[in-house]
């Protein structure tokens, strides 16, 4: 058996007045126009109703007319990934219909998880002043942008690494008329996040030196983070590379590294070829479960001579 789904479909009554028709011929009609606004973006259905004098009787019928109305702004957002706690949201509003529309507020409002701020002001003699100036009107076809600045706050940042899946990070409402002195419409766009997937152990790098001296030893410094939900017992072993080669014994045990929480360490290298190389040749072994984290290609310096870093 087949299962059938029926939705409730709120009618929209119309407040026109009503038609009243003496007589009407056979093979006959008449015609009206019903004018009304729509003030709910979606699908509007207005019901007609229609009373007859028949000699037969009254007869009375109702028509449901079913048809979409559709925004005239389309709206297209963007998030950029920069640190592991900061996000930039882009945000693009284009008129696609063929007439003038007035944007009056756009606003962005936030999960409890994150935080936001405005990149959409110049300062101007002191005071900030919007990038569209006090009123944006948006000719047909015309767009314009909005960036917006998010960061997770610190009490979520610890459990960041364990976040799977799609989240929610709120919603931005544009508020919009086509014609100044008519009513404002409200259009909620909402905002999803597909958090970025980490393994179990994630490495990254606190700091390191974007140009270095060709055979000349330089310090990095790297960050391992415990992504999963249990106790890790590391082990950091180098190889060297054509490139690359480490400085210092290898096997190197880091300790225990409990669940959610970052170790620090700092490692001495040198670079045997010039131009942009890579920095490979690094393995992070879990004792406990005998896992190995291989981390090769995991940044890159450029490498010059000691002569151009007299001249310069």
């Amino acid at each position: 058996m087949e299962n059938i789904v029926f939705r409730q479909v709120q009618p929209l009554h119309l407040s026109v007045s009503m038609v009243t028709v003496a007589e009407l011929s056979p093979n006959c009609g008449v015609d009206d126009v019903i004018n009304d606004k729509i003030m709910n973006i979606g699908r509007a259905v207005p019901v007609h109703s229609v009373s007859i004098q028949h000699s037969v009787g009254n007869m009375f019928f109702r028509k449901l007319c079913l048809f979409p109305f559709l925004p005239p702004l389309k709206v297209k957002t963007k998030l950029y990934n920069s640190e592991m706690s900061d996000l930039f949201l882009e945000v693009q509003i284009q008129n696609i219909s063929s007439s003038t529309v007035f944007i009056q507020n756009v606003s962005l409002g936030l999960s409890e998880m994150y935080t936001g701020k405005e990149l959409n002001t110049i300062n101007q003699a002191g005071e900030d002043e919007c990038t569209f100036g006090t009123r944006t009107f948006l000719q047909s076809m015309d767009r314009c942008q909005y960036l917006y600045h998010l960061q997770i706050k610190q009490e979520f940042l610890e459990k960041y690494g364990v976040i799977r899946g799609l989240t929610k990070m709120g919603k931005l409402d544009i508020v919009w008329k086509r014609n100044l002195g008519e009513v404002t419409m409200l259009q909620t766009i909402q905002l999803d996040r597909e958090a970025p997937g980490y393994e179990n152990m994630k490495l990254s790098f606190e700091t390191i030196p974007d140009t270095v001296i060709l055979e000349e030893p330089f310090n990095i410094t790297c960050k391992i983070t415990n992504y999963s939900d249990r106790k890790m017992k590391l082990v950091l072993e180098m190889y060297h590379t054509d490139s690359i080669h480490w400085c210092g014994s290898s096997g190197r045990y880091l300790g225990k590294l409990v669940a959610t929480s970052s170790l620090c360490i700092t490692m001495t290298l040198l670079s045997l070829k010039m131009g942009l190389q890579s920095v490979s040749g690094m393995q992070i072994t879990d004792k406990l479960l005998k896992t190995t984290y291989v981390c090769d290609d995991v940044a890159k310096v450029y490498v010059i001579c000691s002569i151009v870093k007299m001249k310069s």
